[in-house]
Parts: C-alpha cells; structure tokens; sequence
C-alpha cells in the first residue's frame, strides 16, 4: 500500500457502480450472448430450439443469513429461491443446479445436509436436479454459492431492457412481506400481531415462493414488455429497469399491493404500510411492463389465470426520473432506500 493511503481509500463504496465498471470492462461481443452483465441471468444461444439462462447467488453469513434465527433448511430453501426467481424473472423454465460451499468449523455434518435438504426442497417442483459443485472450508462463516440454469424459447426472455414510455408496471403477490417476517425474527421487542399474521410473514421470509408458474405464463401470453424479480427492494429494482431501458417511472403508492398480515404489522410498528411495501427486499415477486393498449386484453387474462397481479404505476420519460406519487396530482422523488452492498452511513 502506498505511503499515506488508506485502506478505506481502496474500499469499494457502490455495489451497482462496481458492476457497472466490471460490465464495460467484461463488454466483447459475442455472437452467442444474447444478454450478458445487467440482467437476472445471462442469456445464451445454445440450439435454435431454445436459449440457455444462466444465474448465480454468493450468500455469505451475517449479510445474508444468520443461523440464530433461520435453520439450515431454511437457509438452502431461500437460498435456491433466489435463483429460481431469477429464472422466473426471463420467463424460463429451470434445469439444473450446482452448489459450491465453505464450511466453517461451526457447522456440522447434519447442518449441511439439512442445508442441501432445502435448496433440493426448493428446487423439487420444477424438477430441478442438482449436478454438482465445490466444497471448500472457511475460517469466517458459511459461504454459500448456487449457479442455476434454465432454458426459454429464442427471443422470448424477458429482459430488463424492454419497458417502453407509456407502459403500465406490474406486480405479482404482495411486498414487504418478508422484510415485515424479517423484523420479527431480528426486533428485540416483537410487535404484538394475531398469531396468523405472524405465521404468514415469518414463512414468507423463510419460505418465500419463485414465481415460475407467472413467468412461463407471461411468456406464454406474449404481452410483457420488461420484468425483474424484487430481490434488492421495490425501488432499488425499479431503479434496474430504469437503466438498462432509458426510462423514469411513477409509482402510485395508494395502489401497493399490501397483505392484511403486513398492514397489521406496519400498525404496531407506527410505520406507513407503503413505507415497508416500498423497502422490503426478498420478496421474490415479479415486476414487470404491459403496453397499456393491451391493458384490457391483459386484465381479462389475470381474471382468467388465478395470478394475483396489480397494476402500481407506469413508465415515464427519463428525464421524469424515479417518482412516487403519493396523492391525486402530487408526486416527489422515489426514495432509494433498497439494500446496497458496501454502502456505509454518511
């Protein structure tokens, strides 16, 4: 290190502009790669029947998981869902799955195994088998890797680049849910919530769901423009669609789709539902794009489906920026306020 600098002068200070570096340096043309950095998976031209999606989640202890308050099984299952959703988010169906692993001493034989119990649970409706990996051991905690791949039909994934000026955004499910479950597992004083509400925000922390089944239906109906699934947080992963497609965004608050369970919760907190709704990571949902001239047509098909999926907003110029309007003709900037690695309190 040169005299005079810092070790915190080196330190990495923005996850997203990190990766923005690390894409314009990757950037070679590739006639094979449909889609490379900047999406939920890459996406790769493998036959000219079908285009093989490829993802993968680093989960490391005490970022991402602590073992205090979720069981192993628990751990691998949400583990697996983060990628599953991923594949979800392209519209793509999963295959296969690889697992590398560093094991501290701490954990034993059986942890593990209940482990890879929940993330083979996880994948098990989908068929999805798992080939391989690595197996390393750790001096600070438990490393946990999983690389997912899945395939689509050519020119069908869904990508985050799609979302045009006048389309109307999509959700799946319900937000903040699993921050909501979260804050119970971690708060020192637990809110006082009917037990059911309890029940349902703690398992859809631990056990949220990948929304595969919407995926491959909104493929199917051909009538999605862009999409992501909300791992980072509602604004964060508006915040993605936004820049890989050059536009702004106006989010109505009032129409958020919110469970009873959570609004219970954001009352004994004294928070805005909205608030949670517009913060909670890990939720797992789909957010997507509909041309608002198919809005009609889309409507009818959500009745038809069985999906829960509601309209929260629309996609504005870029100079717009990121809005949220809070009441009929007021608007302010969307606050980001969805969970960044490496970022530090200023």
């Amino acid at each position: 290190m040169p005299p005079g600098r810092s070790r915190q002068a080196n330190a990495v200070h923005s996850e997203f502009a990190l990766i923005r570096r690390l894409r314009a340096q990757a950037a070679q043309p590739d006639p094979q790669v449909i889609k490379g950095i900047g999406d939920d998976t890459a996406v790769i031209k493998t036959s000219s029947t079908e285009w093989t999606l490829i993802t993968t989640d680093l989960l490391a202890e005490g970022v991402h998981f602590d073992p205090a308050t979720s069981s192993f099984r628990d751990i691998g299952y949400r583990a697996a869902i983060a990628n599953l959703s991923d594949i979800a988010a392209m519209g793509g169906t999963p295959r296969f799955m690889l697992v590398s692993i560093a094991i501290p001493p701490t954990c034993s034989q059986a942890q593990i195994e209940q482990l890879y119990r929940g993330m083979t649970q996880a994948g098990a409706p989908y068929h999805v088998r798992l080939i391989g990996g690595d197996t390393s051991a750790s001096k600070t905690g438990l490393f946990l890797n999983i690389t997912l791949t899945g395939v689509v039909k050519p020119r069908q994934a869904l990508l985050r680049s799609a979302a045009r000026v006048g389309d109307l955004i999509y959700v799946t499910g319900t937000l903040g849910d699993s921050r909501a479950g979260l804050d119970l597992l971690t708060s020192r004083r637990r809110p006082k919530l009917r037990p059911i509400h309890t029940r349902f925000l703690l398992a859809r922390h631990h056990r949220p769901s990948a929304r595969i089944a919407e995926g491959l239906w909104l493929v199917k109906q051909g009538l999605a423009g862009a999409a992501i699934d909300l791992s980072d947080g509602l604004t964060g992963d508006l915040r993605h669609i936004c820049e890989e497609s050059g536009v702004g965004v106006e989010i109505v608050a009032g129409s958020l789709p919110i469970s009873p369970a959570c609004r219970a919760y954001a009352m004994a907190r004294g928070l805005a539902p909205q608030q949670i709704a517009l913060q909670g990571g890990e939720d797992y949902e789909l957010l997507f794009t509909v041309s608002r001239r198919m809005q009609p047509r889309f409507e009818r098909l959500i009745g038809k489906s069985g999906f829960r999926m509601t309209c929260i907003g629309s996609i504005t110029p870029k100079a717009s920026g990121l809005r949220l309007r809070t009441d009929p003709g007021t608007t302010q900037p969307l606050p980001l306020t969805s969970y960044e690695h490496f970022l530090r309190p200023t």
